[in-house]
């Protein structure tokens, strides 16, 4: 499934959804299968893989499987159970690349 729209899941499916925008998958939703998406929010139950730019495991959300984010959130009472990358946004990249090596001096003990 191929969406440019939000999309609200309080039900169960099976497969691999694709969305520029949001999918919130409500208390009573499951997805088995394959997401990528900007923003997901999980309040039910996630199986297989995730790739979102923010993911966020609320109070009784449950993931089984990977996560590929450049924010993961997993409030109290959420699960997770699986592999979770980060990828690096390109604007915060070149900071982390900039840093400056300073030598450190050694003093000698009498």
């Amino acid at each position: 499934m191929n969406l440019e729209c939000n999309l609200y899941v309080d039900g169960h499916f099976d497969g691999i959804i694709n969305s520029k925008n949001n999918i919130t998958v409500g208390k009573n939703g499951s997805i088995k299968g394959q997401v990528s998406t900007n923003n997901i929010v999980i309040q039910g139950t996630v199986e297989g893989s995730v790739e979102a730019n923010r993911v966020e495991i609320k109070t009784d959300g449950k993931v089984m499987g990977s996560i590929t984010s450049t924010e993961f959130i997993i409030e109290s009472h959420g699960i997770f159970e699986g592999e979770s990358k980060m990828k690096h946004n390109n604007s915060e990249t070149p900071a982390l690349n900039n840093s400056k090596k300073v030598p450190i001096k050694s003093e000698e003990k009498e």
